[in-house]
């Protein structure tokens, strides 16, 4: 009885999540609170989630305290200079600006926030790819790809699920995985480096002078990357005409190659918003290569080192108190979505835990699944989360599945961290899911159609996530 109501309990909270009924913080609450009562137990409830809260308050400050770090490091440029050189080194070749579009998404997801790095990246990249008529189901599927991979950092939402999920530390999970999802990372270079080539081999290689000389009568160009490495847009007029590569493949990039009449003023981060610190950059980026050497080399426990973080970057930084005050909160709302979830997660967990029925659904899996597969649960759990993190979100895939996988890995001798470090394959696949919020920033903002987007970047995001699997396989990582 108890199998049946813990698969009806994960299976109604999916169906409510993703059909968007309830939003997760509410169904992670309420649903495990009605089922609690159904199984008898619901005078207990109060023992099941403080038991919960008490385990996930670490993970929870750390995700806190994370997210206003990286925010005030986005707010005082720390990332300014790495945009601006990026877009010198891409000119007007298109295998560089492919290239330097994967190599800026993976440095601007070091803040956690795929919606914020979607639109840097974006901001950035647009007007080149509009105005050399590239394929821009190109730039969303090489950012979306190498946001993936970069999403599994401890702050970054599925490696803190995983903790939370199963009761482990983070960094227990993410840093021995680095090798592997440096392999992940490693393939998507490669990856934007063989799409770009074939960019370039359906446009050419132009320079940012001849691209001005070859512009129609009256229309919106690109000036391009100058001193300051700033993308600008501006109107010129030449009476020659030109041609462009505009190549044969009718398929999901030339559909979202974009009408060249409607160029955009993206520019980027704003070079002139007050809350810059140039005079300090040397400090935030020192502290911030402190910080993450810390966090690899496990001199304190990864909430610790962020809330330490967070404050020194804060008070240096900000040293009025209003303007901290309005750092805060402007990162808010990201602040209490995130943290919401994790302790709300704490009455689903409690409940699954409390009442027995995980055990009892890890059971049934494991008389499931064959003899021969169950020393295999690493591999399984790694090729079951490319799938299923696509098709349902990550709350329910970490709270509601992987609990069961990992009770049915220890019945076979896995460990939990194993089945914890091989969930976290799939999600270079992940965030081109229609479940997630920020996808829609990304493909909204290059003008692509999702579909378009879906059909290009699937195949490329599933290879990804099979090398950083196969990574973690054949360095005994899982």
């Amino acid at each position: 009885m108890l199998t049946i109501l813990g698969f009806v309990m994960i299976a109604t909270f999916l169906v409510l999540i993703m059909m968007k009924k309830m939003s997760p913080i509410a169904a992670l609450v309420l649903i495990p609170a009605l089922f609690c009562v159904f199984v008898g137990k619901g005078a207990h409830l109060g023992d099941y989630v403080l038991d919960g809260v008490g385990n996930l308050a670490p993970t929870a400050a750390m995700l806190m305290f994370a997210i206003v770090y990286f925010g005030v490091m986005i707010d005082v440029g720390l990332f300014d200079p790495i945009v601006r050189g990026i877009l010198r080194f891409c000119k007007a070749d298109p295998m560089r600006i492919v290239v330097g579009t994967a190599v800026l998404a993976a440095i601007v997801s070091l803040d956690g926030d795929g919606s914020t790095t979607f639109m840097i990246t974006v901001s950035a990249m647009y007007p080149l790819y509009k105005r050399l008529k590239m394929s821009l189901v190109v730039m969303t599927g090489v950012a979306a790809t190498a946001n993936g991979v970069m999403n599994t950092l401890p702050w970054g939402g599925p490696t803190a699920r995983a903790a939370t999920a199963l009761k482990v530390d983070a960094a227990d999970i993410f840093v021995p995985m680095i090798p592997a999802l440096a392999m992940g990372l490693v393939a998507v270079f490669l990856l934007s480096y063989a799409l770009g080539l074939r960019e370039r081999k359906r446009l050419g290689t132009l320079s940012l002078d001849e691209v001005l000389e070859k512009e129609t009568a009256t229309e919106t160009v690109l000036v391009g990357a100058g001193g300051d490495g700033r993308t600008s847009l501006t109107e010129k007029t030449t009476g020659g005409g030109a041609g462009s590569g505009t190549g044969g493949e009718a398929d999901a990039e030339d559909a979202a190659a974009g009408d060249d009449t409607d160029d955009d003023g993206f520019q980027g981060l704003d070079p002139n918003r007050p809350t810059l610190r140039p005079k300090l950059y040397w400090f935030n980026a020192a502290l911030t290569v402190l910080l993450l050497t810390a966090m690899i080399m496990e001199w304190l426990p990864i909430p610790v080192l962020f809330l330490l973080g967070a404050a020194l970057a804060l008070t240096v930084n900000f040293p009025h108190m209003p303007d901290q005050k309005a750092r805060i909160a402007a990162h808010a709302e990201n602040v209490l979505n995130v943290t919401g979830m994790v302790f709300a997660a704490a009455v689903f967990t409690g409940v699954l835990t409390g009442t027995g029925m995980v055990d009892h659904m890890a059971d049934w899996l494991v008389d499931a699944i064959p003899e021969g597969m169950g020393p295999h649960m690493g591999l399984v759990t790694g090729l079951l989360s490319i799938p299923l993190t696509y098709f349902m979100s990550n709350d329910g895939f970490y709270f509601g599945v992987l609990p069961v996988l990992a009770e049915a890995g220890q019945a076979h001798g896995v460990s939990t961290l194993e089945i914890a470090r091989a969930s976290i394959a799939g999600q270079a696949l992940h965030m081109s899911s229609p479940l997630v919020p920020a996808v829609y920033v990304l493909v909204g903002m290059a003008k692509v159609e999702f579909g378009d987007h879906t059909r290009f970047t699937v195949k490329w995001a599933v290879l990804t996530s099979l090398v950083v699997l196969g990574a973690g396989i054949l360095f005994g990582i899982i």
